[in-house]
């Protein structure tokens, strides 16, 4: 929700200091150390749209500086990232760097570190460069606990639009330079060291019969299972990826179930002893969901096998996890020393089963919402065994990857910059903007008006068929490539995706005034134009409709911007925030403290749990607004529709606690709660919504959305007169007199 909490969730993995003298190890804070046009050294992490390089013409210091610009695709964020290979004793890190910046809006440029596991971070929210500025020189200082510290990660980043460079960083620990201080040296963890499959998983698979898929299923449940609730892989004692493939061929080649259960007995029975650990009370009323473990007992496995999981479920666990964190601050998982495998596009079999277990039983105990995928999760691991080893090349598998990440329905949970989606998509575009308005493709506008006219479309038609196929059918067709909580938000990304292709023209037929026409489409490049602009306001964050209504863009308003439009916003009789974008900044708790008589409860979330995987708790409730016997009282409106998703979600379960508030428009995302980050073999990421997030009653968000008070939908007559139906309905409500 915030942009604090979903960059730490999308970049965290943790490593442990012990005190080991070792050399110095020389660091490329400058960005000259330079190998394959690429600093060493440094990653990157982030929105996707981003474009990030070496630039040798804007350098402060020596050759290079290190470049991000935003594109027309741009979204939220995108960062360098360097982490120190050591740790260091001390009261205070300071990172020091020169930033240069152009054009920087609807956001900010600046430096960001990090000390992890969640001991401090700064990332000059709130303080940020802005607008174009020359090469300055900035600072952040963190508190330092040498004994909590497992590692140091810095670097600089770009939130929303423009460029920015960056160059000569500097570290010191209490005002002393890194080259004159002794590290702390990092732990290796056993896991680290098994590098066998790091050029493959030597695992080859033709076909599977029906009795193989079943062991497969049952080899991924226990090693999904082991993975998180085994003392011993915790503690980071194996490389659990590439135990997967010592024990796969063995139970490939097992003739019966007998056989398979003997295995994977002598599989467990290797991993070492633990300690028991004490009961867990799963009846409290703060428990929302319970693991999923009853299959352990009623899977009709051996005697054996069943007595070995019941002990390692029964096991003592620690709150530290070598695969797995929660957020201090947040709660949502962190999916810490998962390795991507980018280099990987097409991996082979055993490395695509990897994925497939991997992402499955991520779900299976850090999902918040696993109660809300509406079939058997086990079931669904079953189906796509032969799906993930049957895919025949890198296509076919990210097919397979996005098929499976639909079935969770999670609006955050998608496939982000595939290289091979992006050209089975398409990455061209008509310049037409299409929505499904009354089950019907309509023209709602142009990605670019010029070109828009030139196209022949006017907003209103109605688009009937695309290049021969009729738009029914098509729809009909992918909408399981379109990933999302509920039905209006699949049909809000599938309508952009009708005019997608990897064709320089696109034919259509389409209805204008009951008259069936033809045109041909030229189409353009995604780098041209924004086809994800009706998410970006751009519009004033605030304006007076007349003099009793007010009106709030939340897209752009900032919460500085607050106090300053209230003295215009108190006196009128109605206010109507426009929540049918995504916020550019949070100003829920700032504009709640004017609109509350009081501090009122309107969320509560589920955290997910390490010692007990599966289970998650409810957290205390959150309110917003504080005591005001000056609050606002007149009417307030809220609009959404399926673009309010996450953030926007968020503020409108804040907005709506006010006294005399209505809900105004149409299905959300029903997608709520800081993301947090998977990536999968073969460069595959995505991400899921990271906590669960209910009204205080404890009534569902995730896919059921924000319920309008009133529901109100565009028309296509609406559109063609250039109306928006949903504002018009919101100055009704305000105008309507009060019931006496």
């Amino acid at each position: 929700m915030r942009l604090a909490f979903t960059f730490l969730a999308l970049f965290a993995t943790i490593v442990t200091y012990c005190q080991i003298e070792k050399p110095l190890t020389p660091l490329n804070l400058n960005f000259e150390i330079v190998e394959k046009g690429s600093p060493v050294g440094w990653e990157s992490f982030g929105s996707s749209g981003y474009v990030l390089a070496l630039d040798s013409s804007h350098a402060q210091n020596r050759q290079y500086s290190a470049y991000i610009g935003s594109t027309a695709e741009s979204e939220n964020f995108k960062a360098w990232a360097y982490t120190l290979p050591d740790n260091y004793d001390g009261k205070e890190i300071t990172l020091s760097g020169y930033i240069k910046t152009e054009d920087v809006t609807e956001g900010y440029a600046g430096l960001w570190m990090r000390i992890d596991p969640s001991v401090a971070f700064d990332n000059m929210n709130g303080k940020g460069v802005t607008g174009t500025t020359d090469w300055t020189q900035y600072a952040i200082t963190l508190t330092m606990d040498p004994e909590k510290t497992q590692k140091i990660v810095f670097g600089g980043l770009l939130v929303g639009k423009g460029k920015m460079w960056l160059d000569n960083l500097n570290i010191t620990v209490d005002g002393k330079d890194l080259k004159d201080l002794k590290p702390l040296q990092r732990k290796i963890f056993p896991a680290e060291k098994d590098r066998e499959f790091d050029e493959g998983s030597k695992i080859t698979i033709t076909s599977v019969d029906e009795s193989q898929v079943k062991n497969l299923k049952t080899l991924g449940l226990i090693w999904g299972f082991l993975k998180y609730y085994h003392p011993n892989i915790a503690s980071g004692q194996y490389n659990w990826d590439y135990e997967l493939f010592r024990v796969l061929p063995r139970v490939l080649k097992a003739g019966s179930q007998a056989s398979r259960d003997d295995i994977l007995v002598k599989w467990i029975e290797d991993l070492g002893t633990f300690p028991r650990g004490k009961e867990t009370d799963l009846t409290a009323e703060d428990v929302k969901l319970k693991p999923d473990l009853e299959w352990i007992e009623n899977s009709g496995f051996s005697d054996e096998l069943t007595a070995q999981l019941l002990k390692v479920k029964n096991a003592g666990r620690s709150k530290e996890h070598y695969y797995i964190e929660l957020h201090e601050s947040v709660g949502n998982p962190s999916f810490k020393n998962e390795k991507p495998y980018a280099s990987m596009n097409y991996p082979d079999a055993g490395f695509r089963l990897l994925s497939l277990f991997g992402y499955w039983n991520k779900i299976q105990y850090y999902f918040p919402y696993r109660n809300l995928i509406e079939e058997d999760w086990k079931d669904v691991l079953q189906e796509f065994i032969p799906k993930f080893i049957n895919a025949k090349d890198d296509t076919e598998y990210a097919l397979a990857s996005l098929e499976l990440i639909g079935r969770i329905h999670d609006t955050h949970a998608n496939v982000y910059g595939n290289k091979a989606l992006n050209s089975y998509f398409g990455s061209r575009y008509a310049i037409a903007e299409l929505a499904i308005v009354e089950d019907k493709a309509v023209v709602t506008g142009f990605y670019n008006k010029t070109l828009g006219k030139e196209s022949g479309l006017e907003v209103g038609d109605i688009v009937s068929t695309i290049n021969n196929r009729p738009v029914e059918e098509m729809v009909k067709d992918r909408l399981y490539h379109y990933p999302a909580s509920n039905y209006p938000t699949q049909l809000r990304d599938l309508a952009t995706g009708l005019l997608r292709t990897s064709d320089s023209t696109i034919s259509v037929e389409y209805i204008r005034n009951g008259k069936a026409l033809q045109t041909t489409l030229k189409t353009f490049s995604s780098k041209n134009i924004n086809v994800y602009y009706k998410f970006q306001a751009t519009d004033t964050c605030f304006k007076k409709i007349n003099e009793d209504i007010a009106y709030i863009n939340n897209g752009s308003v900032k919460t500085k911007d607050i106090p300053k439009i209230w003295n215009d916003i108190k006196g009128t009789k109605g206010l109507i925030i426009d929540l049918r974008n995504y916020p550019a900044d949070f100003p829920i708790y700032e504009l709640s403290n004017y609109l509350m008589p009081e501090s009122t409860p309107f969320v509560k979330f589920t955290n997910g749990s390490i010692e007990n995987p599966g289970l998650f708790t409810y957290t205390k409730i959150l309110e917003a607004g504080k005591e005001n016997k000056n609050y606002y009282q007149g009417k307030v409106v809220i609009l959404v529709n399926e673009i309010s998703q996450s953030s926007s979600e968020f503020h409108a379960m804040a907005y709506q606690v006010h006294p005399n508030a209505s809900i105004v428009g149409s299905t959300t995302a029903g997608a709520d709660g800081n993301v947090s980050q998977i990536v999968l073999p073969g460069g595959i990421t995505t991400m899921i919504s990271g906590i669960g997030v209910y009204y205080p009653d404890g009534r569902e968000t995730q896919r059921i959305g924000i319920v309008p008070d009133i529901e109100v939908k565009p028309t296509i007559e609406g559109i063609k007169e250039g109306r928006d139906e949903v504002l018009e309905k919101a100055i009704d409500v305000i105008n309507r007199p009060e019931p006496k």
